[in-house]
């Protein structure tokens, strides 16, 4: 068997160790896996998490599942480093990681979000970033810092998300020709359902297919005092259609083409979805798109050929009329208007392998190319604060991964982006500007034992402007009477970034099979010349809207630690993030507070029975998205569930969760809002196949 068959060979393996514990079937001579045994897809040759030289969490099918999530938001409360920003209205949530990701500035581009490999961007004032539904996916992969920039694009500040939607084969058994799942989900805050349906199809041995329809409807929801967040209601339909095709050798070679919806229409919700009072109400109509074509070629039989294609098409648009308050203000804001983003995006990358006595060497190369262009149109003409023009991007990049004695990985990489901006011709006196990015890295990993290995690594990465900040204009406003003018030749943000860290495994502690893995990463990241809005308010001559001026340092530690055995299992995730302004030494109204995830459970395995506890425990801070100071805070949840695989009732699942089971009114200091009191969550599931 050649190397690539073996390292595949291994990998399958930990897929199969995942599956086998989380069944609830161990026996003595077997190893039950963790959650950080996942395999981490996203961070360049395939390996479970704990070998990865990077901070990583993975969500899987069951853990997306498993959180019953209304906004996709719900899926990473649990993950350390991140905190969803803005609210928990469904189009008013972005991302933060590790300090990165703040609402009131362009964060949007620190954090690089993909879908199948297709990289979503959208940025609107009092508006989020990303717009999904959880019953999409089957996998979420958050990889932390800067050294992500390599493979995903300078620029990567925070870091990467990688959702990955569902195949027809999630659902097809090996004999089966057609499965249909039918899934039903009930949230009472406030009386929310979602209504699911996926058809999947074999067609013949070589050709698979998948169709899945949702609906979800909310009414606005209540905080912990029986207070209704206004604005909060909602109503999205979403879906996905999914051809794979296998051939060649083996049908090792697959093409995958998809396109993927979202939709919601939301009439007289709140202007500002990420909450500041003041801007009334209006329509919203919110559409995303996103078309991937793929192909993967991994040649098992060809050490130099490990083929990967991707072209991808994301469309996002946001039409908005009827404002409240369009009657008595003359700003564009409240005009009826479009808002959008268009991109079209390749990337070819190849993977060389070369192995010997006690090494092997994976060599990736590979280019991206992507066009995008900013669109808003209102009944007055073009948006001064919202600027239409194209973002182009090439980019170069080459990654080596160097093993060792299965004990030493040596992870260099090297990144190199040509971006061009271009203004629409309705800027005034706007031209083209011209940027070239460098992101290079270096990641280590060494295992003493199977117990105990230590990793680090060294990350500088560059983010040129967007368009929003190269050529945001305004007139004579309130603290700019002179007005604002297009931002020119601003600097590239600078990002240097140290990691270190441990992990621990051990198995057999308190029962035979049973496992306890662990995995802390302490960092530090400085940042200079950040882009911010121009401070230098009350002048009579026009000023430019965005000035380099900030220099800052976020530095912190997280951990991620798991048990699992046949009966019990608990995670727990810790989250310590500090941050200061270099030139006042004041705390970054971005960075989060402290958190601690933990979740305790068991299991009835004769019984396909699940049941735990989870506490989400939060310290004061007094600084953040608004005016602080912000309290302290500890919301508990219940979790059960029943998932028969064998019987009359194989193929149901039954989920419910009591969720702020003491109806805690608090708010997280990223969140315009606060946050959800007490909920009762119930999810019904029935799959059939023949």
């Amino acid at each position: 068997m050649g190397h690539k068959n073996s390292r595949h060979a291994q990998l399958l393996g930990g897929v199969a160790l995942w599956t086998f514990a989380v069944s609830g079937t161990a026996h003595a001579q077997d190893e039950v896996a963790t959650l950080l045994q996942r395999i981490v897809l996203g961070s360049g040759v395939e390996k479970v998490a704990i070998d990865t030289p990077q901070a990583v969490t993975i969500l899987d099918q069951e853990a997306i599942d498993n959180e019953q999530a209304q906004t996709i938001g719900e899926l990473f409360r649990d993950i350390p480093g991140v905190t969803v920003t803005g609210s928990d209205r469904a189009i008013g949530q972005s991302f933060n990681i590790r300090g990165i990701g703040a609402l009131s500035s362009s964060d949007e581009s620190k954090i690089i979000v993909t879908v199948d490999g297709a990289t979503k961007f959208y940025e609107q004032y009092r508006v989020g970033s990303f717009f999904s539904d959880p019953e999409l996916y089957k996998q979420v992969e958050v990889l932390r810092g800067p050294a992500s920039s390599t493979l995903y694009g300078s620029g990567a500040i925070g870091g990467v998300i990688n959702f990955t939607t569902k195949d027809p084969s999630d659902f097809l058994k090996p004999d089966d020709t057609f499965a249909v799942r039918l899934k039903g989900m009930y949230d009472s805050n406030k009386y929310g359902f979602m209504t699911s349906a996926v058809a999947a199809a074999r067609l013949s041995e070589q050709t698979e297919v998948l169709l899945n329809g949702n609906f979800r409807k909310s009414n606005d929801y209540e905080d912990g005092q029986g207070i209704e967040i206004p604005g909060s209601a909602f109503k999205s339909f979403s879906g996905l259609a999914k051809v794979v095709h296998r051939f060649g050798d083996n049908n090792e070679q697959a093409v995958r083409l998809s396109y993927q919806r979202w939709q919601s229409d939301a009439d007289g919700t709140e202007y500002s979805q990420t909450n500041t009072s003041g801007f009334g109400t209006i329509d919203r109509d919110v559409t995303d798109q996103t078309v991937v074509l793929n192909y993967e070629n991994p040649a098992s039989d060809n050490p130099y050929l490990d083929l990967a294609v991707n072209l991808s098409f994301s469309d996002t648009a946001v039409d908005q009329e009827n404002a409240s308050l369009g009657a008595f203000s003359s700003s564009q804001l409240f005009e009826d208007a479009e808002y959008g983003y268009r991109t079209w995006q390749g990337k070819v990358e190849n993977t060389f392998e070369q192995s010997g006595s006690g090494f092997e060497n994976f060599l990736t190369v590979g280019t991206q190319v992507s066009y995008q262009e900013r669109i808003a149109e209102t009944t007055s003409g073009g948006v001064g604060f919202h600027p239409e023009g194209t973002d182009t991007k090439v980019g170069f990049y080459v990654q080596d991964e160097f093993i060792w004695q299965d004990r030493l990985t040596l992870i260099p990489g090297v990144r190199v982006d040509m971006i061009e901006l271009s203004p629409d011709s309705s800027i005034a006196e706007a031209s083209d500007q011209s940027e070239v990015a460098f992101s290079p890295k270096l990641a280590a990993l060494y295992k003493f034992n199977d117990t105990f290995s230590i990793f680090g690594s060294v990350a500088h990465t560059e983010r040129a402007a967007t368009l929003d900040e190269m050529f945001s204009t305004s007139g004579p406003a309130r603290g700019y009477p002179g007005g604002r003018t297009a931002s020119l030749n601003l600097d590239k943000e600078k990002s240097n970034a140290v990691e270190a860290g441990f992990s621990v495994s051990a198995w057999d502690l308190l029962q035979d099979g049973d496992g306890l893995q662990l995995k802390t990463t302490a960092f530090y990241n400085d940042l200079k010349d950040l882009i911010s809005t121009n401070p230098n308010q009350g002048q009579i001559t026009p000023v430019r809207y965005y000035v380099n001026i900030d220099e800052a340092e976020i530095y912190g530690v997280e951990l991620e630690a798991a048990y699992n055995s046949e009966y019990v299992y608990s995670t727990v995730a810790l989250s310590l993030v500090r941050g200061e302004d270099k030139a006042t030494g004041e705390t970054l109204t971005s960075i989060p507070a402290d958190t601690l995830a933990v979740t305790l459970g068991g299991r009835v395995p004769d019984y396909d029975i699940d049941f735990g506890w989870r506490g989400l425990f939060a310290a004061s801070i007094d600084s953040g998205a608004t005016t602080g100071p912000f309290a302290g805070y500890a919301v508990h949840d219940v979790f059960a569930s029943w998932t028969p695989d064998e019987g009359r009732f194989a193929g149901m699942e039954l989920r419910a969760a009591v969720e702020n089971i003491f109806d805690k009114s608090y708010q997280n200091n990223l969140a315009g809002d606060k946050g959800r009191g007490r909920t009762f969550k119930l999810t019904l599931n029935k799959q059939i196949s023949w």
